[in-house]
């Protein structure tokens, strides 16, 4: 008959032994792809579907393949950063990864938390200064001399004068020349009105005017 040590002695090496350490790690199949974890990590948020399916008693049916790793129907390339998650309580996302497809695990997983913090990752990156994210329109209007004035004076909505480039002279009235130029302006803009503008490319010939004119 074993005597009260011993059999203290043997439960103590039965809660540290093998049994009890595989009933620590669990093992996911999400999309095919395999994911080895805690429970602990798993339970962070008690409100998650990732909890109730590692509860004994879970009303969660979920299947199981020939290695006993849980069945998840997810893409496992946007899981990582979830598990991360769990595992540490930061948000880190890889630069080929979009926020969009996290906050759909997050939100398929149910991990408060981490809904709130991609969320909130979202609006920093589409709050970016409207001054950064500025762009410029170029065109190219090609005009005769006596035009020049005219048209640099009556630029408007935004519009401004960038180059003046002499292309020769294309056209003789009489004895006089009329000398042409191609005159470059810009004008900046930016989301908010970027449907409502046209980028304006130059014209083929106005490409090989551009090459064969000299700046002034």
């Amino acid at each position: 008959m074993a005597s009260a040590g011993e059999a203290n002695s043997h439960e103590a090496k039965e809660n540290n032994g093998p049994n009890r350490s595989s009933n620590l790690w669990v093992r996911l199949n999400v999309g095919g792809t395999y994911f080895l974890t805690t429970k602990t990590t798993l339970c962070r948020d008690p409100n998650s579907f990732l909890f109730r399916l590692c509860q004994e008693d879970s009303d969660l049916i979920s299947d199981r393949d020939n290695t006993g790793a849980y069945l998840i129907d997810r893409d496992p390339t946007y899981f990582s950063p979830v598990l991360n998650y769990l595992r540490h309580g930061k948000l880190v996302i890889n630069r080929d990864l979009a926020e969009e497809g996290i906050l759909e695990e997050a939100e398929f997983y149910n991990i408060t938390e981490l809904i709130r913090l991609v969320k909130d990752r979202i609006c920093q990156r589409d709050s970016v200064p409207f001054r950064e994210s500025k762009k410029h329109v170029y065109r190219v209007i090609q005009c005769h001399e006596d035009e020049l004035t005219q048209m640099v004076s009556t630029m408007s909505d935004g519009w401004k004068f960038e180059q003046l480039i002499n292309i020769g002279s294309q056209y003789n009235y009489g004895n006089e020349d009329h000398a042409e130029f191609l005159c470059v302006v810009s004008r900046e803009y930016g989301p908010r009105n970027a449907n409502k503008e046209r980028e304006a490319e130059p014209t083929d010939r106005a490409k090989v005017l551009q090459q064969k004119g000299s700046r002034m």
